[in-house]
């Protein structure tokens, strides 16, 4: 007993006099961005510091060769068809709270699936059509890539978005996980069954919240900042029941392969397309657009 108290008040001495030295540091205006412990590196950029590391990232992405793009848009395709298929797998499997509370049916399909499918994406590097539509569209009206670069760059991820969510589609069916829940055939019903004006409004709506999310990780130099920064929006989007055309280039066709009554013709004339619009003029006026007239130089005529 004696040797465990003498441990404990030692460790208590220590500890009073860690706390003793330690002295609070006054706020400086100056310091916005948060530091990392023991380092330099700020863990969140300031606004101004965000918005260039955004142009940044745009002009990289667009110098890339169209193969670069194309093998890395596969790669997102898969990554955020993962992300869909455990949305409908969990939260589109929840029939009776669909019911009985559907507000929190609908933050469970956004909570667990599209978050974790993005953070892959942007921690890995891969190219996403949806977060290019703002990064991309930045560093061309920065002058720092041309309009060519930015139409490279938007066919080769797309496409290749397509096709990842394509293989992905076709191995979740083929996985048989998801049994016979209904969830696939029901929301790629529901999706080509929207007005085209329907489609393309949900789809501004949607991509304004990813591309915040792709804009705020983008600032965020630790894993758990990038993870919050996309979690919350990522997850509203979802909830709030928007489009996001990546997401149902492969909702859609596992929904066809499960029996859904929609041919090709209407997955691309009553989704994909007003959807894809919509989710242009999301990333890049909704989001870009603001910080770019007043942390950039957009439409200001040289003095």
């Amino acid at each position: 007993m004696i040797g465990k108290s003498a441990f404990f008040l030692c460790l208590l001495a220590g500890s009073s006099s860690a706390f003793a030295v330690q002295q609070p540091k006054p706020f400086s205006a100056r310091s916005t961005a948060l530091k990392m412990s023991g380092g330099d590196v700020p863990a969140l950029k300031p606004p101004p510091a965000l918005y260039q590391g955004a142009v940044a990232a745009g002009a990289a992405k667009a110098s890339a060769p169209f193969s670069k793009i194309f093998k890395l848009g596969i790669v997102s395709g898969c990554h955020i068809a993962f992300g869909a298929y455990l949305a409908i797998t969990v939260g589109g499997a929840c029939p009776g709270i669909a019911q009985t509370n559907p507000g929190l049916q609908k933050i469970i399909l956004g909570a667990f699936g599209l978050p974790f499918g993005l953070i892959m994406t942007l921690v890995t590097g891969g190219e996403l059509f949806t977060g290019n539509t703002a990064l991309v569209t930045a560093a061309v009206a920065e002058g720092k890539t041309t309009k060519e670069n930015l139409i490279k760059n938007w066919t080769a991820s797309y496409l290749g978005n397509f096709v990842g969510s394509l293989l992905l589609a076709y191995l979740a069916f083929k996985s048989g996980t998801l049994g016979q829940g209904p969830a696939s055939v029901a929301i790629a019903t529901a999706k080509c069954s929207l007005p085209w004006d329907v489609a393309f409004v949900r789809g501004i709506l949607c991509n304004w919240l990813v591309c915040m999310a792709v804009y705020m990780a983008s600032g965020c130099s630790t894993m758990v900042g990038k993870m919050t920064a996309v979690w919350f929006p990522i997850s509203a989007f979802v909830a709030l029941g928007l489009d996001h055309s990546v997401a149902n280039m492969f909702l859609i066709p596992l929904g066809i392969l499960r029996g859904a009554e929609i041919t090709v013709g209407q997955m691309f004339m009553n989704n994909l397309i007003p959807v894809t619009l919509g989710n242009i003029v999301g990333g890049a006026l909704c989001v870009m657009a603001p910080f770019g007239t007043t942390l950039g130089s957009w439409f200001k005529k040289d003095e």
